[in-house]
């Protein structure tokens, strides 16, 4: 199949790639402080998020073959 190409002008190329505006942006808006209590709120949560899933989550993943309080079956008891 054939590509279409247009033609371009070999200076608009040229310029393009050194192009720099004059332009200045306009300065970033600080954040209010009902925005900073927020955003603390959310990590917060994040974390304490993670921290309770390992707390709750460790123990359930541990692979103590025997278990330590001592439980036996009733039909291990009848033999």
């Amino acid at each position: 199949m054939f590509r279409r190409r247009e033609s371009v002008p070999f200076s608009f190329v040229a310029e393009a790639d050194r192009f720099r505006s004059n332009v200045t942006p306009p300065p970033r808006a600080r954040a209010s402080v009902d925005q900073l209590v927020g955003h603390s709120l959310v990590g917060l949560t994040l974390i304490a998020g993670f921290a309770g899933s390992l707390l709750f989550g460790l123990p359930a993943l541990d692979t103590d073959p025997a278990p330590s309080h001592g439980q036996t079956s009733e039909a291990s008891q009848h033999r």
